[in-house]
């Protein structure tokens, strides 16, 4: 059975827009005030990040957001409470982003399926090994229909990208260039690397993050994969905001899509 990931893919093959928010940020109550705008304004999926005081892959933006959405009081247990019925009025994929100590605190087992109890379509553990997913988590995850999405880098070898392949669901998440989330790139220098990925033929759609900030780096993105994945610019958005979070998500999406010049 496809699950939304797998749909949207199966219906939608370019310029899919997936934007990262930090649970519990920029206050406790606001995860869902922020997933509903961002359905509402037409991104295509929404990556909720679940709050980590030791994020390996996360720039400086993230990690404050972390850090704030944590001093809010926002956990792995608040984050399911939030999460509780959220699909009565969210129908666009859902990805939680976080790492594998708190989920192993959890208990795998029964993360994956509070995950699947909840509506979570799949998960981004950037920490969990890919040859102990295979030998000892696969089959839960599989069992519950939650996808697993590996990252690739510039550096990952063509060997590991094919067992990446093999093993992810949903999608390939490209980092654009070895460095952790926020940093300014040039989407141009990258194209060897993103032609790379394409002469592959995988067998998973693949979208490309790190460095996307407006319409001109999502475009040249998404101009080689998928789509593409905004996390810093769109927390640094709502921090800066004093407009609400309806009407900076709105103007931030419509500053994606169209080029609008955010006025929030």
């Amino acid at each position: 059975m496809q699950n939304r990931i797998d749909q949207l893919f199966a219906t939608k093959k370019q310029n899919i827009l997936n934007i990262y928010c930090t649970a519990g940020f920029p206050e406790l109550n606001d995860t869902l005030t922020v997933m509903k705008a961002l359905e509402d304004n037409g991104v295509d999926i929404i990556e909720l990040g679940m709050p980590f005081s030791d994020p390996l892959a996360d720039g400086p933006v993230i990690q404050d957001s972390s850090s704030r959405a944590l001093k809010n009081g926002m956990t792995i247990h608040k984050l399911f409470e939030q999460l509780e019925g959220f699909r009565d009025t969210i129908k666009v994929p859902v990805i939680l982003m976080g790492y594998l100590n708190p989920v192993l605190r959890y208990g795998v087992e029964a993360f994956v399926e509070k995950c699947a109890a909840v509506g979570i379509d799949g998960l981004i553990l950037p920490d969990l090994p890919m040859a102990e997913y295979e030998s000892d988590y696969k089959a839960i995850f599989e069992k519950n229909n939650i996808d697993l999405i590996f990252l690739v880098t510039p550096e990952t070898k063509e060997e590991r990208i094919r067992k990446i392949d093999s093993l992810s669901k949903g999608f390939i998440y490209a980092v654009s260039s070895s460095s952790t989330t926020g940093k300014d790139k040039n989407m141009g220098n990258q194209e060897e690397y993103f032609e790379k990925l394409n002469s592959l033929q995988l067998k998973n759609p693949v979208m490309i993050g790190f460095g996307i900030k407006d319409k001109a780096t999502f475009d040249a993105a998404a101009s080689h994969a998928s789509g593409a994945i905004i996390g810093t610019a769109f927390i640094k958005a709502l921090e800066n905001s004093s407009a609400g979070i309806p009407s900076t998500v709105k103007a931030f999406v419509e500053n994606i899509r169209e080029g609008k010049t955010i006025m929030i």
